[in-house]
């Protein structure tokens, strides 16, 4: 076992990965370019407010994203960035969210959840879950339309809006018009030096799964819990009912076998809007090609437009 896959270890590496990360925003904001990725498609205009969510494990502060146009109530969609479990990076998915709010005519709530180690398992997939049952719940006051509510998320946020629609499902709704996965992790309880990309060096790499998983989720023997692990052969519940899907993936990324295992259970399940594969590219190439980025995202705007009423074209 890498020393990495130590519990004590993995959270004194995420922790300062965390620092670091808080570190680079700082140096970034004083040299004037804290809004570097505010500066991406600059078409796309920035409209926001703030906004916390009040849930059993602690306040999510979020961004709304509103959509232009006077509409009354727009339709609603919760993205979860990526991060590992452990970082936060929402202001990574700026351009995404802002791409989002115009293309799809959405209001788009980017939630800062509660990340690992100091929220582990299975604190971020139950947050995460209410502040989706709280923003289908507050629409009418809020401004948006909650009965027209979609989710979605970037690697490890993909994996917790997995974890939402599942959590619907289970217990009654909220009603999710679609779920968005890109290129999300789907299955911990397999070792990462045990699968496989189409390439020879990923991005992703099995240390960072050794700090990532276990920060995450200490235990391994509660890698397998569906919420989780469901592209994971263990899980075998029954997914007729569970919110529609988009599923992304990209060809060289070390999560794409679990993507595709997981678009095909979606599938079986009479869930499965779509599966993309990003040819040519790897895990998180959205935030260094901006082209491949506008194309993607614009795939996602027009299932989001379809999903709460619009027209994909």
């Amino acid at each position: 076992m890498s020393v990495l896959a130590r519990p004590s270890v993995a959270t004194l590496v995420a922790k300062v990965m965390q620092r670091v990360t808080v570190m680079a925003e700082r140096r970034a904001a004083g040299r004037g370019s804290a809004s570097s990725w505010h500066a991406r498609f600059p078409e796309y205009p920035r409209e926001v407010r703030e906004l916390t969510i009040p849930t059993s494990i602690a306040p999510a502060r979020a961004t709304v994203y509103l959509p232009p146009g006077d509409e009354p109530a727009p339709p609603v969609h919760v993205n979860f960035h990526g991060g590992g479990f452990v970082m936060t990076l929402t202001e990574v998915d700026d351009p995404l969210c802002r791409l989002l709010a115009v293309e799809a005519g959405t209001v788009v709530i980017n939630v800062d959840y509660a990340v690992a180690p100091q929220h582990p398992f299975p604190a971020p997939p139950r947050q995460a879950y209410e502040v989706v049952r709280w923003v289908a719940e507050h629409g009418a006051e809020e401004g948006w339309d909650g009965e027209r509510l979609t989710v979605g998320g970037q690697s490890a946020g993909g994996g917790l809006a997995a974890a939402v629609a599942r959590q619907a499902l289970e217990e009654g709704g909220p009603s999710i018009a679609l779920q968005v996965l890109h290129y999300p992790p789907l299955d911990l309880a397999t070792n990462a030096r045990d699968k496989r990309a189409a390439i020879a060096k990923p991005m992703l790499r099995p240390w960072m799964a050794d700090v990532f998983d276990t920060s995450y989720v200490p235990d391994v023997h509660r890698r397998a819990d569906r919420l989780v692990s469901p592209a994971h052969p263990s899980d075998t519940a029954d997914l007729k009912g569970i919110a529609p899907a988009l599923l992304i993936t990209a060809e060289y990324d070390l999560l794409r076998a679990e993507g595709e295992r997981y678009a095909e259970r979606l599938r079986r399940a009479g869930a499965l809007v779509g599966h993309h594969d990003v040819a040519g590219f790897d895990h998180g190439y959205d935030g260094l090609d901006d082209a491949k980025a506008r194309e993607v995202y614009a795939l996602i705007a027009r299932h989001l437009r379809e999903a709460t009423g619009g027209r994909l074209t």
